[in-house]
């Protein structure tokens, strides 16, 4: 029995042995395998981050480029290449070569299965799957597509910056330019005053006169210059230039005085004052070119026009007895209008007055000054109701419409020559005829109320009062 006991335990302590045997071997191989899943895992985590960082990084590469490229990509059967930023829509054959970042594009290939590839530059479709190419690898592709974007986009700024630098001058030259002009650039006050000396220059030639006379004509137009004119004594130099022997000389200061005379009661003043109305009258009375006699004409009416005391002043020198002569000389007929248009103007602008109130003593004064002013009744008494209407044989319609006006405007003063006037009713009759065919003509043009008919209508008017 004892034996037995003995024997029980020592097959307890091999069995205690061999279960400690098998865990010291056990261990080891548990700890291998503890320690692969613990690479694993580490190494998947690596990976993840890596992949993280590649793609914040793309995105960021992403993000740099221009919003205004992205454009849209156009296909074509044609291999095409793709601008950096450009949409490509879905479905295209698309080739990217990893070494350039060149990526072309273009349509599927049709029904037939022929291919359009560049023979030369052939790189494959691109391929979709992610583990194709790295991001590392997309990166730069991406990299060099923009370096060449902006490559290109350099050349061209600076060839329009280039282009721009040979076109246009650099804003500080211009600015120099401008300050050498302010210290160049005189006043009009300063150019008349230099005129005004060249004129009275004893030394100036009858062209170099004539000259300043023509360039003073241009600043005078202007009210205060007009006035410049005054105050520096230029108006008394012109008044007396009336004297020259020189017709040139006569003509172009009576051309700068009408201007100068023009709508200005200051300037008007001072020239009746100077003795510029007795002149210009001489002028007209006597010999001279029809050139000569136009401008003084004009000057003239410009001193008269808005200026009773010089109408008053007129008429009392004989000037009407003047311009009378003048309609009667046929040499002078491109006056004749001229003139009857001043009477017109003298008349009606004295109608125009009674119209205006009276409760201001500037226009109670006015009105006293031409109540003095007797126009009409000197016309009637010179026999101008009987020259007036004789210039209607004239050919031209803007004269003879001039003419009307005034035949009508003195209609209720000299009615009775014109009804003694046996060719004013003749002249009416012809002038009749002529217009109402002129308008029926202006009308079938679809010009119901036409100049003609505007002009038939004042003949059928003075007509009808004269009966």
């Amino acid at each position: 029995m004892s034996r037995s006991i003995y024997f029980g335990s020592v097959m307890t302590k091999l069995s205690l042995v061999a279960v400690l045997l098998f865990i010291t071997s056990l261990y080891p191989c548990l700890n291998d395998r503890v320690a692969e899943f613990a690479l694993t895992k580490k190494e998947e985590s690596d990976l993840k981050e890596q992949n993280k960082k590649e793609l914040v990084e793309e995105e960021e590469e992403e993000e740099e480029l221009d919003p205004e490229d992205l454009e849209i990509f156009y296909p074509t059967n044609q291999w095409q290449t793709v601008r950096p930023g450009q949409a490509v829509p879905a479905g295209l054959h698309v080739q990217l070569n990893l070494q350039t970042g060149e990526k072309l594009a273009k349509l599927p290939d049709d029904d037939h299965g022929k291919k359009d590839h560049p023979e030369s530059k052939r790189l494959g479709p691109i391929d979709i799957d992610p583990s194709s190419y790295t991001t590392q690898e997309l990166k730069k592709a991406l990299s060099k597509m923009k370096k060449s974007k902006k490559t290109k986009d350099t050349l061209e700024e600076k060839a329009h910056q280039e282009d721009v630098r040979q076109r246009f001058r650099p804003i500080e030259k211009l600015k120099e330019e401008f300050r050498e002009l302010n210290v160049q650039m005189e006043t009009e006050f300063e150019i008349m005053f230099k005129l005004i000396n060249k004129f009275n220059s004893s030394s100036s030639t009858l062209e170099e006169k004539i000259t300043a006379l023509h360039d003073l004509e241009y600043y005078v137009h202007q009210v205060d210059n007009a006035k410049d004119l005054l105050s520096l004594g230029g108006l008394q130099l012109l008044i007396n230039g009336l004297n020259s022997t020189e017709p040139l000389m006569k003509e172009y200061v009576s051309f700068v005085l009408g201007s100068a005379l023009s709508s200005n009661p200051r300037v008007q003043v001072a020239a009746i004052e100077g003795g510029a109305l007795q002149k210009l009258l001489v002028i007209l009375a006597t010999d001279q070119s029809l050139a000569v006699k136009k401008k003084a004409l004009f000057a003239l009416s410009s001193m008269l026009r808005n200026f009773p005391y010089a109408q008053m002043q007129f008429l009392k020198l004989g000037g009407l007895q003047v311009l009378r002569d003048l309609c009667t000389e046929k040499e002078m007929a491109p006056l004749h209008v001229r003139i009857v248009t001043l009477l017109y103007d003298l008349i009606v602008e004295k109608l125009l007055q009674k119209d205006l109130p009276g409760d201001h003593d500037q226009t109670r004064e006015r009105l006293e000054q031409y109540s003095q002013v007797n126009l009409v009744p000197a016309i009637v008494e010179q026999g101008w109701c009987t020259i007036i209407p004789d210039l209607l044989k004239m050919p031209e319609h803007d004269a003879r419409e001039k003419i009307l006006k005034t035949v009508q405007v003195l209609l209720a003063f000299c009615r009775e020559s014109y009804l003694e006037d046996r060719g004013l009713n003749h002249t009416l009759s012809l002038l009749c005829q002529e217009y109402e065919e002129l308008a029926a003509e202006e009308q079938k043009e679809g010009e119901e109320n036409g100049y003609f008919k505007e002009l038939l209508g004042s003949i059928n008017s003075i007509a009808q009062q004269l009966k």
